[in-house]
């Protein structure tokens, strides 16, 4: 008998540290499985309660962060997805990584994969090695390999997490690329108009008051609003960044991070886009987990750290209480009222015949395309209404420069 020293989340979401003996490996991530825990690392120790020798496992207790530059999301999709071909050719994992170390192209990356590669020698298990590295490598992704190691279908479940980040990365592309000319028409509109106000309004209307006793009313307004941005600018941007650095911190509390992500469900337009991009999430990480062999109640707690909304990932807690005392996944989403009454009928279905996986990726379709519908109408409304407020800023300065030009012209003739 063997004793492994383990860390692992358990069902309720805390990280426990301690000592189980079993045959092996493998044996020992079963035996923590049954106790409801998952383990991000397990190593293996000279006798029970003692601690692994640094010399033998070669991981460190701190997560290890990238080095010689930054790894994009892409990069570790890219990396999945070859990682998943290696294997399901038959190259041994160490081999597999190497590969992948001699011919990445981004420093930081290949620095991590040989680093992985070279703890997966010392007897250490790639979801333990990957688990290492959290900030490229999340909870739903190191949850999913162990699942692939201890069923035996490592290659599938690469390639399936391949699909989903794939999926989500052209999703996130397709927002992006919406937001970008409506974002470039704002941008460009308080450019144009903070020149104006600062640089060309001053020395214009110095020259027209000269000229005229009486200034129209549109260009009193413009030379006050414009002796002011000119006076106080450096104070506006100053005032300006302090509030968003405090808006910033405010958000990183745990009161404020909950407070924005209900907020957000809540705006007017804005709300059930936000609200079906994360039932789009949900449903598609749970029907994936589910697919890739991982029993509801732990896909349900792994789900809940990544749906990326508290307010939801709170319901989602409640939705495993209730499937944990018996109940099917239908009945508590169905109480909660957090899908559409049709994708409960879908999940239902699913639950029945054994195609619960199938399901779950149709309502997490179903909620993309409401969601990309959404998303479109509103940038086809916002790009217009961002295009007549500019025009509208831009109409104002000009009437307010021309009006005391006409007045100057008939005072003359």
């Amino acid at each position: 008998m063997n004793s492994f020293h383990y860390h692992a989340m358990a069902a309720s979401g805390s990280t426990v540290e301690g000592v189980i003996e079993a045959e092996d490996r493998r044996s020992a991530l079963q035996l923590l499985g049954q106790r409801g825990l998952f383990p991000s690392r397990l190593e293996a120790c000279a006798a029970a309660g003692s601690k692994p020798a640094r010399s033998t496992s070669g991981t460190s207790a701190t997560p290890r962060e990238p080095v010689g530059g930054r790894v994009k999301r892409k990069d570790v999709t890219a990396f999945t997805r070859e990682m998943g071909a290696l294997l399901g050719a038959g190259i041994p994992i160490p081999q597999a990584l190497e590969s992948l170390a001699a011919e990445e192209e981004n420093a930081a990356l290949r620095a991590v994969v040989a680093n992985i590669s070279e703890t997966l020698r010392r007897g250490v298990s790639l979801s333990a090695a990957l688990a290492e590295h959290p900030q490229l490598f999340s909870t739903l992704y190191v949850s999913m390999i162990r699942v692939g190691e201890e069923a035996g279908v490592l290659p599938k479940v690469m390639n399936d997490l391949a699909d989903l980040l794939e999926h989500e990365d052209e999703i996130r592309g397709e927002v992006t690329a919406a937001v970008a000319y409506p974002v470039f028409v704002l941008v460009f509109g308080l450019i144009t108009v903070t020149v104006l106000l600062t640089v060309v309004m001053p020395r214009l209307f110095a020259m027209l008051q000269d000229m005229l006793p009486v200034l129209p009313l549109p260009t009193l307004i413009l030379l006050r609003v414009s002796s002011i941005v000119h006076s106080y600018g450096l104070f506006i941007l100053a005032g300006l960044g302090l509030v968003t650095f405090g808006a910033r911190q405010y958000l990183r509390t745990n009161a404020g991070a909950d407070n924005w992500d209900k907020f957000k469900l809540r705006i007017p337009l804005m709300g059930p886009v936000f609200r079906s991009s994360a039932l789009g999430r949900f449903a598609r990480t749970l029907g994936t987990l589910v697919s890739s062999g991982v029993s509801l109640l732990p896909a349900l707690k792994i789900v809940e750290h990544t749906i990326g909304n508290r307010e939801l990932a709170r319901l989602v807690a409640q939705v495993a209480e209730e499937t944990r005392s018996g109940d099917s996944l239908a009945t508590p989403l169905r109480k909660l009222g957090i899908f559409p009454r049709t994708a409960i009928q879908m999940i239902d279905v699913g639950e029945a015949s054994g195609t619960l996986d199938q399901m779950l990726l149709k309502v997490a379709d179903t909620e993309e395309r409401h969601m990309r519908a959404r998303t479109k109408i509103l940038i086809s409304l916002l790009a217009p209404a961002l295009i007549l407020v500019v025009g509208v800023l831009i109409g104002f300065m000009v009437i307010a420069i021309l009006l005391p030009i006409f007045r100057l012209s008939r005072a003359i003739h």
